[in-house]
């Protein structure tokens, strides 16, 4: 039982660890502190970028499509924290 507390703060560094790998920030001028999306996903929004530019799918299909994507990332990241926290206090 002694390990619990040592398991736990391990635990909670892991999570910190895997959450500052998801990307990195970059401060800009005018825009401040601007977060780089990972690379699979810089090509994902650069292939739709593509496909809109060469007016294989429309813009307004392009951006749905993007900030859906979007969307879907951070509800799965917002999903697997509170799953994490739910383990932790099931210890």
């Amino acid at each position: 039982m002694a390990d619990t507390p040592r398991r736990s703060a391990s635990q909670r560094e892991a999570v910190a660890h895997i959450r500052d790998a998801e990307g990195f920030a970059v401060e800009l001028p005018v825009f401040g502190k601007v977060t780089v999306p990972r690379p699979e996903q810089l090509a994902y929004y650069g292939g739709l970028a593509l496909l809109a530019a060469f007016e294989i799918i429309d813009w307004p299909v392009a951006v749905a499509v993007a900030a859906g994507h979007l969307l879907a990332s951070n509800h799965r990241s917002e999903v697997l924290e509170q799953l994490g926290e739910a383990l932790e206090e099931a210890e």
